[in-house]
């Protein structure tokens, strides 16, 4: 089955902020067969529910964008939600493809499932090779086992499931919320509120030296198309920039972008993280696979989402 515009594809996790892109892309791109379900008219943590669900479509593809995602300290406060729904949703999905006769699936994972100090930038053969980060340790293991699953069902029922694993993401229809943000949208929403309180200073966790690559959701979306078309003998793929910066950089450059002049505080009784994540994304490449976003476009871009948000809570 090759992907056209009459493909039936099912996105799991439409409402996040990589699902809602990729459905976004495909329905500008007209595909006209696109399935999607809200969490309370299809819970994927309902075994038995999604697999009725799948049946009864019969999708020709699946892209799996469902997972509870969050930024260190919610990471660390929900350890057991964040191990036990990811592997449910995962599992549900994936073996119900499987049983309704899905050969093509993408399940999108996360850079932060490789060693915490893994060598630079990673590969796709680093998983597995060192100890994770603790704050994120449980995550980090539901998704290496979403990953395990496609190529344990590729290899013993020769489908084509593939694991895209992007960096670090950052777009319209982010979390903004300081206490369960990733770092980028948490830095976006510290200074802009910061600005208009007329704060002389912000402050950022751990000592601002983390190096983090970070692409535009958009691009994800279009890497799900990408390789939808492809026919590929990896279950593993790498979807990155090649470009990285440190937090303080990050934060740096937002200060610019918002014409705002803030002293950065450190509070280095919280974590770092991981101290470096950039991915070696030469195999998409070498599959014929690029990014499109800058920085600066994708800043401008999320940037006039978060301000939406702002302006409709007002309301």
């Amino acid at each position: 089955m090759h992907l056209n515009k009459k493909s039936k594809i099912f996105i799991a996790g439409h409402k996040g902020m990589v699902g809602s892109s990729v459905l976004r892309y495909f329905q500008k791109k007209g595909y006209k067969k696109l399935f999607f379900k809200n969490r309370n008219s299809l819970n994927l943590l309902d075994q038995k529910k999604t697999l009725r669900y799948l049946k009864k479509i019969k999708p020709d593809f699946v892209i799996i964008a469902a997972a509870k995602v969050g930024g260190i300290l919610v990471n660390k406060e929900k350890k057991a939600e964040f191990i036990y729904e990811n592997i449910m949703i995962q599992t549900n999905i994936i073996h119900a493809s499987y049983l309704a006769g899905v050969k093509k699936l993408i399940f999108l994972g996360s850079s932060c499932i490789y060693p915490k100090y893994s060598k630079q930038p990673i590969k796709e053969s680093y998983l597995m090779t060192g100890k994770l980060e603790e704050t994120n340790e449980n995550y980090s293991i539901a998704k290496i086992a979403g990953y395990k699953m496609c190529e344990a069902y590729n290899k013993q029922y020769k489908t084509n499931y593939i694991c895209l694993m992007p960096t670090n993401l950052y777009g319209p229809n982010d979390n903004y919320n300081l206490k369960t943000s990733h770092f980028f949208p948490a830095l976006i929403s510290k200074i802009y509120f910061a600005k208009k309180s007329k704060k002389k200073f912000i402050t950022i966790w751990g000592d601002g030296s983390p190096k983090r690559e970070l692409m535009y959701v958009d691009d994800l979306a279009n890497a799900c198309e990408f390789f939808l078309k492809k026919k590929t003998k990896h279950s593993l793929i790498n979807i990155g920039t090649g470009l990285e910066k440190t937090i303080f950089s990050y934060c740096k450059f937002i200060l610019k972008k918002l014409n705002v002049n803030l002293k950065i505080r450190y509070d280095k009784n919280k974590p770092n993280g991981t101290p470096r994540k950039k991915l070696n994304s030469n195999l998409a490449f070498k599959y014929g696979w690029k990014p499109k976003f800058d920085l600066n476009t994708g800043f401008n871009l999320t940037y006039n989402d978060f301000l939406k948000k702002i302006n409709q809570r007002r309301k």
